[in-house]
C-alpha cells in the first residue's frame, strides 16, 4: 500500500509505526512564516494557542507569559492538542487547560470562563470557531495573527491508495489541483475532516486525538479494510 502524508514526517518514525508493508511519501502542501509584530502587555489576558506554529511565532516575538498564579495579573494558558502543549513546555511554560479541538475549547470557555478575556495567537487562516462562538456569549476574545499560512497547491502525479491530512488549509491546498476520489482519506481531528467533506462524499477516517500516535493507530486498523 502506498500512502501520501501531506506534511514532512521523519521516514524512520513512519516505518516504525506502520511497518514495511506500507510505502509512504511526504509532500508539504502548506508553508508557514512567522510575522513580527510590535510587543504589547499581556496583563489580565488568558492566552489561547491552537497550533505549534502559533507557539513558535509567539516566542519568536519575545512575548513572555506570567504564569505565577499567586500574582495579580497572571496569564492562564489554554491550548488545543498534545503537540501544542509540548511546544509550550519546550519553551518553559505549562498549560492551564488542554482540549482536543477548537470546538471543545469553545464550549469549555463558554461553560467555565465567562469572566475572562482572551487573546488567541494564531495564523491568518485560523478556523473561525472561537471568534464565531465566544462573542455571541459576550466573552471578550481577540485574534492576534502572528504567522502566515500559504497554500502551496502542489500537483501530485503519483497514484496513492491513501492520503493523510493534518489541517483544513492543507486539505484546501491539496484539493486545488488533485482529486480526493479513489483513495482512503485519513484525517487528524474532526475540524480537518469537516474540510474534507467539502470536497468528497467518500468515507473519511478521523483520528480520535490530534497527534501522530492516534493517526498511525487508525491507519494500522483501517488501511487494509474494504470500507
Amino acid at each position: 500500500m502506498r500512502i501520501l502524508f501531506t506534511k514532512n514526517i521523519d521516514p524512520v518514525i513512519i516505518s516504525k509505526a506502520l511497518g514495511e508493508d506500507i510505502t509512504a511519501d511526504c509532500v508539504e502542501v502548506i508553508k508557514t512564516t512567522p510575522i513580527i509584530i510590535p510587543p504589547f502587555d499581556l496583563k489580565n489576558y488568558s492566552l489561547i494557542f491552537t497550533s505549534v506554529n502559533g507557539v513558535a511565532a509567539f516566542f519568536k516575538n519575545r512575548f513572555r507569559p506570567n504564569e505565577d498564579f499567586t500574582a495579580k495579573n497572571y496569564n492562564k494558558i489554554y491550548c488545543v492538542g498534545d503537540k501544542t502543549k509540548k511546544a509550550l513546555r519546550k519553551n518553559g511554560f505549562g498549560t492551564f487547560k488542554v482540549l482536543k479541538n477548537a470546538d471543545v475549547l469553545s464550549q469549555f470557555i463558554i461553560g467555565h470562563c465567562q469572566h475572562e478575556q482572551f487573546l488567541h495567537f494564531c495564523g491568518n487562516l485560523a478556523i473561525n470557531v472561537l471568534d464565531k462562538d465566544l462573542p455571541l456569549q459576550n466573552i471578550k476574545y481577540k485574534k492576534v495573527t502572528i504567522y502566515n499560512t500559504e497554500e502551496i497547491n502542489p500537483l501530485i502525479t503519483e497514484k496513492y491508495h491513501a492520503a493523510v491530512f493534518f489541517s483544513p488549509s492543507g486539505v484546501r491546498s491539496f484539493a486545488k489541483q488533485n482529486s480526493l476520489e479513489n483513495m482512503k482519506l485519513f484525517s487528524i481531528g474532526e475540524t480537518t475532516s469537516g474540510e474534507l467533506r467539502n470536497y468528497t462524499k467518500g468515507k473519511i477516517f478521523t483520528s480520535e486525538d490530534n497527534n501522530l500516535t492516534s493517526i498511525f493507530e487508525l491507519i494500522r486498523k483501517e488501511a487494509w479494510s474494504n470500507d
